[in-house]
């Protein structure tokens, strides 16, 4: 590991310690250079997958716009943040199952709403409404109408 203080690549560790949720160890490190201390933190690299976007960009699917999406539907909703939270972390866990290097936003948007359907209805129908982009009520009618169905019955394919 490269010494932040004079680069040297000679290092020992002094100290290591998982964090609480076990997914980063924190190492305490001592350079053998200029025995400056400094602390470096492992944790694994998940690949995902490149989002399509419609007009054919790629972009690395980002987490934080899933979550400012979904808080932005659960916008004076009872749903708290955590569960947005795991949510992501599904969606999240999902693509990175999946093991596709590309995956279009659609898929990644429908995933979501899939998991919004559960959580929150009225949360679900404002995040449908914008990622659908109703062109009239009649779109936004026919979408509550087949929510109401899945609620009343179970699920129903879209």
């Amino acid at each position: 590991m490269k010494c932040p203080f004079c680069s040297s690549i000679e290092s020992k560790v002094t100290d290591s310690r998982a964090s609480a949720t076990g997914d980063v160890i924190r190492r305490r490190r001592e350079c053998e250079g200029c025995a400056r201390r400094f602390t470096t933190y492992e944790r694994v690299e998940e690949v995902l997958p490149l989002v399509v976007k419609k007009d054919g960009r790629r972009e690395v699917f980002d987490r934080q716009k899933v979550l400012a999406s979904l808080r932005r539907a659960c916008d004076k909703r009872a749903v708290p943040l955590a569960r947005l939270e795991q949510t992501v972390d599904g969606v999240e866990r999902e693509l990175i199952d999946a093991g596709d290097k590309e995956i279009t936003s659609e898929k990644v948007g429908e995933r979501v709403m899939a998991q919004l359907r559960e959580i929150d209805p009225v949360a679900y129908v404002r995040f449908a409404s914008v990622y659908r982009q109703f062109r009239d009520i009649d779109e936004l009618r026919s979408e509550i109408d087949l929510l109401a169905r899945v609620n009343q019955e179970g699920p129903v394919q879209s």
